[in-house]
């Protein structure tokens, strides 16, 4: 990558803790999920370490068993993690449940205004209830559901004439949902260089929040909306609007003609396999991957181009990211605090970007060097413009697991209608928000 140009990186960061509120030096355990922004964030941390003469130890869970190994912990009021970075959607529970150390009066106190943060990480990474000023945790890893494609194959002129012939247009980046299936469509069981390729890695997985990640990436662009009116938990007409419906035939459509077969059961992992072995011309995943992808000796470099999750009757992304909170069980607040206070530096949020991080901090953001800093950097500032996310409630789990359930049946295992499904799943949701007293 290229350096930012307003951040002076190569400088050690210094004065990131002011004297009175060290803390005697202590062993800090950070918790995250299992991957390569964790791998980053390790060596960043060394920084922090040789600042604050705090330890920094590393629980990093894969991805598959993340929300159920850190939950548990949560819910036990366990002691192994001091900070944790959590997913998006356990801001409710996080909070509503006492999980999480409240940081208002530690952001006053230091200085740190949420106002310096990118507004819809801030919305999604850190406040409780949505959208107050109420914050739980510090935007940590900015991320979204976005697409890579072998720029080789789509820059090829027998391709491009082939594509040509079969449908009157010029291969390009994708600039509508469906022309993106009509470009998987083409390259499905096409033999290229002796190999017979597919058009798509998208995501199918059930066991976890696979499915509901990949389509969502469909329904957001087709207008769906989880409640009529914002706060209301009135989903009948929303989650299965006629757009909605047609988002998630869509969806289907998409498995099962532009696949690669006995793609059943897919996520991030078997997106970067079927990519980075060349069966497919394109595939999801989250941006995070995206700097190891562009660094891969044989499907990165040239070979490899990115785009944003295209529009259909309106732009939407589906938003991945963290926050990093304190947890309340922990009973080395202070330090931990200290690494939160030293994380949100502009040039520690710098540093972050440079090592592979995907900082939320406006600085970062928006340094004119941004955007030529990396080659999906402009794709993802353009994606983080349009996020939605899943519920955050704190009963999320089991909207989860409904949601996996009712789109995994239809979609993977052929069951019933695309109405059906979305009208059951709102019968599911309406049964947990009843149990939650929300209805």
């Amino acid at each position: 990558m290229k350096k930012l140009n307003a951040a002076a990186i190569g400088a050690v960061l210094m004065g990131s803790v002011s004297a009175p509120t060290l803390a005697a030096a202590e062993n800090l355990t950070l918790c995250w999920a299992a991957w390569d922004p964790a791998n980053a964030l390790v060596e960043l941390s060394k920084e922090f370490e040789a600042e604050s003469g705090h330890t920094m130890n590393f629980e990093f869970v894969p991805w598959p068993n993340f929300a159920d190994r850190m939950l548990n912990e949560l819910n036990s009021g366990g002691k192994l993690c001091d900070l944790l970075i959590g997913d998006s959607q356990w801001i409710g529970g996080g909070a509503e449940n006492g999980h999480y150390v409240k940081l208002n009066d530690f952001f006053d106190a230091e200085g740190i205004s949420m106002d310096d943060f990118a507004p819809a990480t801030v919305y999604a990474y850190s406040t409780w209830p949505k959208g107050t000023p109420n914050y739980y945790a510090l935007p940590a890893m900015g991320d979204a559901n976005a697409w890579f494609y072998r720029r080789d194959w789509f820059e090829r002129d027998d391709i491009k004439a082939a594509y040509k012939e079969a449908t009157g247009q010029e291969l390009r980046e994708p600039q509508s949902q469906k022309e993106m299936l009509q470009i998987a469509q083409f390259f499905q069981e096409r033999e290229i260089d002796g190999k017979t390729v597919y058009g798509a890695a998208i995501f199918t997985e059930r066991g976890s929040e696979g499915i509901t990640m990949g389509v969502t990436s469909a329904l957001y662009p087709w207008g769906f909306k989880y409640e009529n009116t914002p706060g209301s938990y009135d989903m009948d007409g929303a989650v299965n609007s006629p757009e909605a419906v047609e988002a998630l035939e869509f969806y289907k459509e998409f498995y099962e003609t532009a696949t690669p077969p006995g793609y059943t059961n897919s996520y991030m992992g078997e997106s970067l396999d079927a990519f980075k072995s060349g069966q497919v011309a394109m595939a999801m995943n989250w941006f995070a991957f995206f700097p190891g992808l562009y660094a891969d000796p044989n499907t990165g470099g040239d070979k490899i181009g990115f785009f944003v999750n295209p529009p259909q009757n309106q732009e939407g992304s589906t938003l991945g990211g963290q926050g990093i909170s304190v947890v309340s069980y922990s009973d080395k607040q202070d330090a931990a605090l200290e690494y939160i206070k030293w994380f949100a530096q502009p040039e520690v949020q710098a540093k972050w970007w440079e090592l592979g991080g995907y900082s939320a901090h406006n600085s970062v953001l928006n340094d004119p060097g941004f955007t030529d800093s990396a080659p999906f950097a402009g794709d993802f500032l353009e994606a983080m413009g349009a996020v939605q996310d899943f519920w955050q409630e704190p009963a999320y789990a089991e909207l989860l697991l409904a949601m996996q359930k009712r789109v995994h049946d239809y979609v993977v295992a052929d069951q019933g209608t695309a109405q059906e499904a979305l009208d059951k799943l709102i019968e599911d949701w309406t049964e947990v928000f009843e149990d939650e007293g929300k209805l």
